[in-house]
């Protein structure tokens, strides 16, 4: 073969094999799956988990990658959404919500996947145990044991005189059922009226306010979901025009108007999602990785929201407040 000849094969042979060289150094990169309801808001939600990784040393791009997957608010999509995910075969899914991580369960049964905020993960089937978990699933409750009733006693140390409280739930979510239950149920002892309303689906907000203000309720409790979350400011919008406080459970919802929120660090528990990750990178399995619980929960109070309603905060509710909104 002629000199020439031979460099120009030496070169054809050389960029598939470069290519090749390429895709197995990306793929040497560990692929995080992320299902998420919505990019919106979700996605900041992604930069905790990969905080999170970086106390454990990794750094994105350089030892892995995010695949992200969004049902852009359309909950019915999750399922194809999942099953796509899988295709990718990432080393493992990170489910933001319940529904995301019963989607990923069903899409498969060998990745493994971690839940960030878990409703009743025994009850549902997503684990056998949440000590031994016996599944792919894994991951921390959004649940603190008794914060409904929780929520409605700081509902009374903000109104004394609370007689009527409204609850909007979402009762397609089974965190938000259990959380609703616990309300009605501590409203009850507490000799409170409740007005329930119950929204399924994509089901308008609205009329919940309309309702409240006919009943004449004297504080709102907004239940946990991922809908409440990211129309927080369509509900802080829609309580003022009937003059309802209302507590919510995410501080999220009180950063863009809500009056108070009681409930989970959700941020606190995307970073901490990264040590599962880190576990199951290292080799653990998802099954004898112990569902954790939320340690802490936080009271966040927005000024502003309660000067716009008149109202007055007592000096002992806001010595509690792990945040003050002016």
């Amino acid at each position: 073969m002629r000199r020439r000849e031979f460099l120009g094969f030496l070169g054809a042979a050389a960029w598939p094999l470069a290519a090749r060289i390429a895709r197995a150094q990306q793929r040497s990169r560990f692929v995080i799956g992320f299902l998420g309801p919505q990019v919106s808001g979700f996605g900041n939600y992604l930069d905790e988990v990969a905080s999170g990784l970086g106390q454990y040393g990794y750094k994105q791009g350089r030892d892995y990658v995010f695949e992200e997957r969004y049902a852009e608010g359309e909950m019915a999509r999750l399922p194809a959404l999942a099953e796509d995910l899988v295709r990718v075969k990432p080393n493992v899914i990170v489910a933001p919500i319940t529904p995301a991580a019963l989607a990923a369960r069903k899409a498969t049964s060998l990745i493994p996947i971690v839940g960030v905020s878990l409703a009743d993960p025994v009850g549902i089937g997503l684990v056998l145990s949440e000590a031994h978990p016996g599944t792919n699933v894994t991951g921390i409750r959004s649940w603190a044991e008794g914060l409904g009733g929780k929520q409605v006693s700081v509902a009374l140390d903000l109104l004394p005189g609370t007689k009527k409280i409204g609850l909007l739930s979402n009762v397609d979510n089974p965190y938000g059922a259990l959380i609703a239950a616990e309300v009605m149920t501590a409203a009850s002892k507490a000799g409170l009226a409740a007005t329930p309303f119950e929204v399924r689906g994509a089901e308008p907000i609205a009329p919940a306010f309309k309702r409240f203000r006919e009943q004449q309720v004297d504080v709102v409790i907004v239940g946990a979901d991922s809908r409440f979350l990211f129309e927080g400011s369509r509900i802080a919008e829609l309580a003022l025009q009937v003059n309802l406080p209302t507590l919510f459970s995410f501080r999220e919802n009180v950063e863009i108007g809500g009056c108070l929120s009681y409930g989970i660090d959700v941020q606190q528990n995307f970073r901490r999602a990264a040590y599962f990750v880190d576990r199951i990178l290292r080799g653990d399995k998802p099954s004898d990785l112990p569902i954790e619980f939320p340690t802490k929960l936080e009271l966040v109070v927005n000024m502003k929201t309660m000067r716009a309603l008149s109202l007055t905060v007592p000096p002992t509710l806001l010595a509690r407040a792990d945040k003050v909104i002016e």
